[in-house]
């Protein structure tokens, strides 16, 4: 069957996770960071997955918001780092994360080819919309679906199961699109055709499924729908 709906994975994916870290970095207020955030940027993103997935293991569910801080939290710590202006400054900027550059033309491409597209993530919808609306994609999106509706972190299927509720689309018209590749796995396995875009040329996962398609930016996912 063709595809009709294509879903994007938020973080990492659409946008840029250590946009907040580069840029305070640049900022003389915060010359603590200068030498050390790429690895704090590194250590701050596998931390909120890992906590998301062992909350999601033990069924003690937060919301997005609350893993991000706390994997801020250990990353500063393990950076040696202890202003708590940077710690502010740092999630204020995860707020306003910048799309990568090609997003804006891929997805009105895949709009004016006339796809249903939408943002599926982990992250609260508070922090989905703040982030689509700093980057101005709006407009280029039919929905933005949320784990809070479910209660529960991908790559449960439950996650998965908000896309055929709210489009009511069977899982093979969908083109599920994630720079994690655990995510494009779990999503392979649900159903949907997935795309990983390994911008870093990271070695697949070893896991139960593996996505369709490996890609290294997203330019090329509207031939892919």
């Amino acid at each position: 069957m063709p595809i009709t709906t294509v879903v994007f994975d938020a973080y990492g994916t659409l946008f840029d996770v250590n946009a907040a870290a580069m840029q305070a970095a640049k900022d003389p207020a915060h010359t603590d960071l200068a030498a050390v955030w790429p690895a704090v940027a590194r250590d701050w993103r596998l931390k909120q997955l890992q906590y998301t997935w062992l909350r999601a293991v033990a069924g003690q569910h937060c919301d997005f918001w609350q893993v991000t801080q706390d994997g801020l939290d250990w990353a500063l710590e393990a950076n040696s780092l202890s202003n708590d202006a940077t710690r502010t400054r740092l999630l204020e900027l995860y707020w306003e994360l910048a799309a990568y550059p090609e997003v804006p033309a891929m997805l009105q491409t895949l709009k004016a080819r006339g796809k249903a597209t939408a943002i599926l993530s982990n992250g609260s919808p508070d922090m989905l919309n703040g982030a689509v609306s700093s980057a101005g994609i709006g407009d280029l999106l039919n929905a933005i679906l949320s784990v809070e509706d479910v209660g529960v972190f991908k790559p449960h299927d439950r996650v998965y199961d908000l896309v055929g509720a709210h489009f009511d689309c069977a899982k093979d018209d969908v083109l599920f699109v994630s720079s994690n590749g655990w995510d494009a796995a779990g999503a392979a396995s649900y159903g949907f055709q997935t795309a990983w875009v390994n911008r870093a040329g990271d070695p697949m996962d070893r896991l139960y499924a593996k996505p369709h398609h490996v890609l290294h930016d997203l330019t090329k996912i509207p031939e892919l729908a």
